[in-house]
């Protein structure tokens, strides 16, 4: 009998198990647990709370959870229409040749097309593997687009820049 693999979305019952993903994640990805802030009131206030920021989707295996997809939504200027941007994916290991990463991304396909959406984007280290998995999806590598990311001191310092445009 083969495994049951099922995916489903993610309830507030699960915000421990989300954490705990993350956490997995961060060790696959060799960075140091202290970097993964993320709290289960963090999940509830962002993922269940009144103004949803992301969403989850939970796989299961024989009813085991065995990974996770945290995803929300972003949008085209050029098309005039949402997109999907998958922030994290984790299978476990011990599980990653019984398509349960694709089985969440063909749930995210899924929601995406439901929503209207024309895109899903993800980023994806230079030395994962995963990366011949995402191209036997589908998806593409786009060589002219090099993503940039602002954070910490960098960030405040430009905030405090722009006081006069601040939304409160």
């Amino acid at each position: 009998m083969s495994p049951r693999v099922i995916v489903r979305p993610a309830v507030p019952d699960d915000a421990e198990l989300i954490v705990h993903f993350v956490r997995e994640l961060a060790r696959f990805e060799k960075e140091p647990a202290e970097n993964v802030r993320i709290t289960e009131h963090d999940v509830l206030r962002d993922a269940f709370g009144t103004n949803p920021r992301f969403d989850v989707l939970i796989a299961e295996l024989d009813d085991v959870p065995v990974g996770f997809a945290l995803f929300f939504h972003n949008y085209s200027t050029w098309t005039g229409r949402p997109g999907i941007y998958v922030e994290d994916i984790f299978v476990e290991e011990r599980v990653r040749k019984l398509s349960v990463g694709r089985r969440l991304m063909a749930a995210i396909a899924r929601i995406a097309r439901s929503r209207g959406c024309e895109r899903i984007d993800l980023s994806v280290l230079d030395w994962n593997p995963a990366r011949g998995f995402y191209r036997r999806l589908g998806f593409r590598h786009i060589d002219q687009w090099q993503p940039f990311r602002l954070q910490g001191d960098a960030l405040n310092a430009l905030a405090d820049e722009s006081d006069e445009y601040a939304i409160e």
